[in-house]
């Protein structure tokens, strides 16, 4: 694995499309939707809406105003109901708020998220999120997964036409591969590619790297999850004592380390959580400590 951080980028702004400056840690809001007692994590529903509405619209604006300029969400997300979250608390949205979202997956039961590629259904959910969203314009629209019932031109060129008529700034994908990518990007530009990676999960390492040379944004998901990393004597609580910050600041800053295209969307409930998350971008690792962290040895 290579590091391509350059010294002379802005470490804390990345430009989505080439012209769309946010801020390297944005904030996912998919956690929002979570139910009392519901499982957290990758088994989470994401089913309903927020039980105190108002506290969700609270943390929302404080995002906001704690300089988050990326939110990220999903028609599947509680069945719409995080878009009109998202709305409530934002809208209008100023020229310091990015807000991506998803189309392509169907609900039909809390436990379930099944891939619907369509390309008229994808075109269907659009216009849905622009209504919730309450926006003319959706800044990043990714296709929340690929559908292997239908080819990756027609589900990409879905959304490129949603672009064309100027509904969409900027197209990106969810969970792909670097060959599913290339399929992709002969049919419309990609400005983000958004999977899974973290410490404890680095299986679309060539997704990163491919990415990097493309200048499109690589948003990982689930960024602070860090598996055998973790615990009070492992190598992000070494690190993290190393340089005075907290586990997750430090695992987010490995992110924010690997490359200057790199983005992760940590999603909480907790306010505090979040001024936390945003910390991650003047938390500053030696290149030791990056390696470190990377191969889990934690050494001093």
């Amino acid at each position: 694995m290579t590091n391509t951080t350059n010294p002379s980028i802005d470490t804390k702004i990345f430009r989505l499309g080439g012209d769309l400056p946010v801020r390297r840690v944005g904030y996912g809001t998919m956690r929002l939707a979570d139910g009392p007692g519901d499982p957290t994590g990758p088994e989470a529903r994401i089913w309903t809406p927020p039980a105190d509405r108002a506290a969700a619209v609270r943390l929302l604006r404080t995002a906001a105003e704690a300089g988050v300029t990326l939110f990220d969400t999903a028609d599947a997300y509680a069945l719409g109901a995080g878009e009109e979250l998202l709305a409530e608390a934002l809208h209008p949205y100023g020229d310091g708020v990015a807000v991506a979202t998803k189309v392509g997956v169907v609900r039909p039961s809390p436990t379930e998220w099944v891939p619907l590629g369509h390309p008229a259904y994808l075109r269907q959910q659009a216009e849905l999120s622009l209504r919730r969203l309450r926006t003319e314009r959706i800044d990043l629209l990714h296709l929340h997964r690929l559908d292997e019932n239908f080819p990756v031109a027609e589900q990409v060129g879905a959304l490129k036409r949603l672009q064309e008529e100027g509904k969409v700034r900027h197209i990106g994908l969810s969970e792909v591969t670097v060959a599913q990518l290339e399929e992709a990007e002969a049919v419309a530009p990609v400005a983000a590619v958004q999977n899974l990676y973290n410490l404890a999960n680095r299986d679309h390492e060539a997704v990163v790297e491919h990415t990097a040379g493309r200048g499109i944004a690589f948003v990982p998901f689930f960024p602070v999850a860090m598996g055998g990393h973790a615990g009070p004597d492992g190598p992000v609580a070494r690190v993290a004592r190393e340089i005075g910050a907290t586990p997750s600041q430090t695992a987010l800053a490995w992110l924010l380390h690997r490359a200057p295209h790199v983005l992760p969307i940590p999603g909480t409930s907790s306010a505090a959580h979040l001024v936390e998350n945003l910390g991650a971008l003047d938390v500053a690792l030696t290149e030791e400590q990056f390696a470190r962290l990377g191969s889990g040895t934690g050494a001093s």
